[in-house]
């Protein structure tokens, strides 16, 4: 048979390649095949054989949950071969780490990593909030609108450390690293954040070096547009943000929001944002389509600076024509900037029907989004209660008000405990204002004159009886004038040292 012949025929015959080999030297040699020279079923006999024993004992040790005792010192310790022989030997089972082996895998064991399989709980609209992105991403895309993802990337030690996997180099000759991986204290950590644009395959790395906030996020997307954005989509007027529900730009930062505000007046974008799911982050597309990227060309590779970290993300390329851009960011952002109920209420945003929370629209409004220049300029008319139900705010009239307070009253004025501070029409009012524009429960609870975790109680109370009563009270298009009003006494009730609603950031 020629070269391999020996290892063909013991492998078919089952045989040592060592038992061939002699057979072939002796028919070389002239030698006269001898027949069978053992009888059948003789030579030595296997060890599972004679320790009839020896098999069950050895899957009580692998598995000690199902078949054997769960309090097993093996139930903590790295299952090896030479371990679980050691331990059947003390047993008294006498096997070497190679039957071990052998006997596992004739029982269909073999050496496994863990699976990454097991996602926990998940949200009852996850699937949901999926579709409705993926709408909206199309929507965007077949008008010609751009669609960016957006993330930040794990933050890199700058120095030199060690940087995870392998690239060529002279044997035995690998680059040295630090043993420690303590920050370096002048040069810092680089954080990158970054905006993949869906549609045309590109990417920009903002490498900032303070701290990731909303604004360094809003300012990695400002830079991104002024950089690549406004050349390749001249005729934009909307822009679509998908991005993660938590982090710096997580749908419950307020900063993020009012960033994203004031990138819309300063661009003319009506800024529309859907963040992922909780606990998908893995599926947003930055994730597989940049970032990943990023980290193998960089592989391997201590980033002793942040202009080598700059040049490595540049120089990411990929066979399919990803093209990424980066630039530094030395700004500084400070943390803990936090942001008032009035000044949220005021922000040109509105929710949209499904999950206000993560889908919403942040509409144009001129000149910078500041508490400055969010004041009136104008005075505004005195205040009066009645103008809470005014047909620009609740969309609807005094009579259509009044007909679905008492559609629901049956089911909802039902008086247990103490009083409500709040008669029900109001708590009707209160609701409705919440979903058609938007208002939390904070400024709501100024405006009602009640207490915020009551307005929570009206809210959540209200919002079951109208989906019962399949009633949907759709968000406005664009922020009522009369909304100034309203933020003004939320401006003068939150002055009030009295007052004592909280504001978060």
């Amino acid at each position: 048979m020629g070269h391999g012949g020996i290892r063909a025929v013991a492998w078919a015959a089952a045989v040592s390649e060592t038992t061939v080999r002699k057979g072939v030297f002796e028919l070389e040699a002239g030698e006269a095949p001898l027949g069978r020279v053992r009888r059948p079923g003789g030579g030595r006999k296997r060890v599972s054989d004679l320790d009839p024993g020896l098999r069950p004992a050895l899957l009580a040790l692998v598995e000690p949950d199902v078949r054997g005792d769960p309090m097993s010192p093996l139930r903590w310790t790295v299952k090896s071969t030479r371990t679980l022989a050691r331990a059947l030997n003390r047993a008294g089972h006498r096997v070497s780490a190679d039957t071990v082996g052998d006997l596992l895998r004739e029982e269909g064991f073999s050496l496994q990593a863990n699976a990454k399989t097991i996602e926990g709980s998940q949200h009852a609209d996850r699937d949901a909030q999926f579709r409705y992105l993926n709408e909206q991403a199309r929507e965007h895309r077949d008008t010609g609108q751009p669609v960016i993802s957006v993330d930040t990337k794990k933050k890199e030690l700058v120095g030199e450390f060690k940087n995870s996997g392998r690239q060529w180099r002279p044997a035995g000759a690998p680059v040295a690293v630090s043993v420690h991986d303590f920050a370096d204290p002048q040069l810092g950590k680089a954080v990158p954040y970054g905006v993949y644009d869906i549609a045309a395959n590109t990417g920009w790395v903002n490498v900032g070096t303070d701290h990731d906030t909303a604004a360094f996020a809003v300012e990695s997307i400002r830079r991104w547009w002024h950089g690549q954005g406004q050349a390749a989509y001249p005729q934009a007027r909307r822009l679509l943000i998908t991005a993660d529900a938590g982090g710096s730009n997580g749908y419950r930062t307020r900063a993020w929001k009012l960033e994203l505000a004031q990138l819309a007046a300063e661009t003319g974008l009506v800024i529309t944002v859907c963040h992922l799911p909780p606990g998908t982050s893995k599926w947003n597309k930055i994730e597989h389509r940049l970032f990943s990227h990023i980290t193998m060309n960089w592989r391997g590779r201590p980033l002793t600076s942040h202009e080598v970290i700059v040049q490595s993300i540049a120089a990411t390329t990929t066979r399919t024509g990803l093209r990424v851009d980066a630039e530094l960011d030395t700004n500084t952002y400070p943390t803990g900037v936090r942001i008032g109920d009035a000044e949220m209420a005021a922000l040109p945003l509105t929710r949209h029907a499904f999950h206000g929370d993560w889908n919403y629209v942040l509409h144009l409004q001129p000149g910078p989004v500041t508490p400055a220049a969010r004041a009136p300029q104008t005075p505004t008319p005195k205040w009066d209660q009645a103008l809470l139900s005014d047909p620009a705010l609740t969309g609807m009239t005094p009579q259509d008000l009044d007909a679905l307070s008492q559609t629901l009253a049956p089911d909802g004025d039902a008086q247990r405990g103490r009083p409500p501070r709040l008669a029900f029409p109001e708590q009707v009012l209160a609701t409705v204002l919440h979903l058609r524009v938007a208002l939390a429960a904070e400024p709501l609870a100024v405006l009602f004159g009640s207490s915020r975790t009551g307005m929570h109680r009206t809210l959540l109370k209200i919002r079951r009886l109208l989906v019962a009563h399949n009633i949907i009270i759709p968000p406005a298009t664009t922020p009522p004038a009369v909304l100034a009003t309203l933020q003004a006494r939320v401006l003068a009730q939150s002055g009030d040292p009295d007052n004592k609603i909280k504001t978060t950031c």
